[in-house]
């Protein structure tokens, strides 16, 4: 249903059976895919795409030009998966024209007042707690967990099923399937809760392990870690998912706290 007092633009494009409450905009050019509900006094601007089944809360503001200087208006987009909960006075940015868009992937859960900037890409089964601050260019990888009042700087890439605890501050890249706290944020252990979570094998996980015990652990230079990884591990994929995250990182990654004596089973 929508509802009278909400305005949209006639060329917007509505799919079937959509709810859109009260004193909600939708402005020209925007797309809102099927069994969507998008909530009071939301704002979506135009060259925005909203998938299938989302859920859209009051104050949320999609698809606002970029908080970019070098940004003069060219024509970018916004685009949010499916079955996707975007919380609270959420804003999410349009792209520049560095990568045109700004991406959320499905399945995502965006908490309140958390912000997405230009040209982030946000994967599938990302978790953003409360007040969560993307910068430009950010990239995370799916099923992504980051605690509330966290915030990244522009360019760092955070990897799939990684968790980073509150209050975080994101300096530097932070590979997967690990977690990470602390100030400077570091390294505190491997995601090993999440993974058996979403049906990863025990001798997967140990796999993990060992990567990351050379990687951080055992306290060698990230190239020489990368080269004993190599030359004692077999070749799998998770262990080319991880080197290949690190030699592709342009900002380097997270390193082990100084002052953490405990291994890979720091609780937080």
């Amino acid at each position: 249903m929508i509802s009278p007092l909400a305005h949209i633009h006639p060329n917007a494009t509505i799919g079937a059976n959509v709810t859109i409450d009260p004193f909600t905009v939708i402005h020209d050019d925007v797309v809102i895919g099927d069994g969507s509900h998008i909530m009071s006094n939301v704002t979506v601007f135009p060259c925005s795409r909203i998938g299938k089944y989302c859920t859209v809360f009051p104050g949320a503001v999609i698809g606002a030009v970029p908080q970019d200087l070098k940004y003069k208006g060219e024509y970018t987009l916004a685009e949010i998966g499916d079955h996707t909960t975007i919380r609270e006075c959420v804003t999410i940015h349009r792209g520049t024209t560095d990568k045109n868009t700004t991406k959320v992937g499905s399945h995502c859960l965006i908490m309140a007042y958390a912000h997405i900037a230009h040209d982030c890409v946000v994967g599938d089964h990302v978790i953003l707690a409360n007040s969560v601050q993307l910068a430009g260019h950010v990239q995370i990888d799916d099923y992504a967990i980051i605690g509330g009042m966290s915030a990244a700087h522009q360019f760092t890439h955070i990897g799939a099923h990684t968790y980073i605890a509150g209050m975080s501050a994101i300096r530097k890249d932070v590979p997967p399937y690990v977690k990470a706290a602390r100030e400077p944020l570091s390294y505190v252990g491997i995601n090993n809760v999440g993974l058996s979570r979403r049906g990863y094998s025990k001798e997967s996980i140990e796999e993990i392990f060992k990567i990351y015990h050379i990687l951080f652990v055992e306290k060698h230079i990230v190239s020489k870690a990368v080269e004993l990884i190599e030359t004692m591990l077999p070749s799998t994929t998770i262990r080319e998912e991880i080197l290949g995250f690190i030699k592709k990182s342009e900002i380097g990654i997270i390193k082990r706290h100084n002052q953490n004596s405990v291994d890979e089973d720091l609780a937080f």
